[in-house]
């Protein structure tokens, strides 16, 4: 793992002269202004998720599991959501490498890093659970779960609330390669579009080719996972996943369809694995593959949108950001053996009897 995010890569000089109004990718273009955006979730999402690895191998956290790699399409895909709660707004029904898509909706770092640190004060699980599991109502992230690929069989729920309501929010859900050889995702295909009472749900599969320690192509016969969509005669499409200009649009065009069609729509997007599955396997950089981060960094400096001095600067910040965020969240209390049963069970007609946040079956001697 590079010492920092500023010796990651070091960027050529521009090859052109005049400031570019807008960043191309082939026949696609973003503005200058919302090309920057992108990048700087981007480079934030990395400062945390290298900040977090780093924990993980201190002992200041006991697993890391994320996905350095992912962030050009997930940072893309959190900018559009329609954040909210209710069926009016999007649910998201996301898996343990979604942290660019939450930073970029507006989660702070310190909330990543309280759930990494398993602080009492994680907001989405108080400290019970592995990072990257996010649970926030407010926005309809519904609780994530370590159980592979279990989101594909809930999403078809939310989205026929969605579809009953009206309106045109969405249910996305993501999930890895690997999870697409479980029948959860089969069924997704298969509830969210039968004839007449198809759904509003969006399908994505970010494919970094490996489950674990398995490649792909040695588990799936299929070319792309995309094509899965052809028996359902579903619209589907693959995307470079580590060119942001590309996800943007593909995300773009499949979320139109699916909020005006009120249709299903699969999306692939294959992106990198650049430290591996989680802190069990090491860690360690894999520098074979491409990284979004600098490929974006490299175009941007060619289009004359931002300078070497600029990318140094916005590093430097995304970093002192994450470092502040591991300071604040390792002071702050840890849960302790009285939080064990508190916050443990739904709410329930007993809840009186028991004082402080408490909630469960009675005991036998309750009355």
């Amino acid at each position: 793992m590079s010492e920092s995010l500023d010796e990651s890569s070091r960027p050529r000089r521009s090859k052109l002269t005049a400031a570019s109004l807008a960043v191309r990718s082939g026949r696609e273009t973003l503005s200058v202004e919302l090309a920057l955006t992108l990048f700087r979730h981007m480079v934030r999402t990395r400062a945390l998720e290298e900040r977090a690895i780093k924990m993980s191998k201190s002992g200041e956290a006991y697993f890391w599991i994320g996905g350095p790699g992912e962030e050009a399409f997930n940072v893309c895909l959190g900018l559009q959501v329609h954040k909210g709660a209710g069926p009016a707004h999007d649910y998201l029904h996301l898996h343990y490498r979604s942290l660019g898509i939450l930073l970029a909706m507006g989660m702070p770092m310190v909330d990543h890093v309280r759930q990494l640190a398993m602080t009492a004060t994680d907001p989405f699980s108080r400290g019970r659970n592995f990072v990257g599991h996010y649970a926030i109502p407010a926005w309809n992230v519904v609780p994530v779960t370590s159980v592979i690929e279990v989101q594909y069989l809930m999403a078809p729920g939310t989205a026929l609330i969605q579809k009953r309501a009206g309106g045109d929010g969405l249910t996305v859900v993501n999930g890895g390669d690997a999870g697409t050889a479980e029948g959860d995702f089969e069924s997704c295909l298969l509830w969210s579009n039968r004839p007449g009472n198809e759904l509003p749900v969006l399908m994505i599969v970010t494919n970094n080719q490996y489950g674990i320690s398995t490649p792909a192509k040695s588990q799936l016969g299929v070319r792309r996972i995309a094509d899965r969509a052809l028996a359902y005669d579903m619209k589907a499409e693959t995307v470079d996943g580590n060119d942001p200009i590309a996800s943007w649009h593909a995300i773009d065009r499949a979320m139109k369809y699916v909020r005006t069609e009120r249709k299903p729509f699969l999306l692939e997007a294959m992106v990198s694995r650049l430290h591996g599955h989680s802190s069990s396997s090491g860690a360690q950089r894999n520098w074979s593959e491409a990284d979004c981060v600098a490929l974006f960094e490299q175009k941007l400096i060619d289009a004359n949108a931002i300078d070497a001095d600029q990318v140094r600067a916005m590093k430097a910040k995304a970093k002192e950001e994450a470092d502040a965020a591991v300071v604040q969240a390792t002071a702050e209390a840890k849960p302790t053996l009285e939080d064990v049963e508190r916050l443990t069970y739904s709410a329930s007609k007993v809840d009186a009897i028991y004082p402080n946040d408490y909630t469960g079956l009675p005991t036998q001697n309750s009355k």
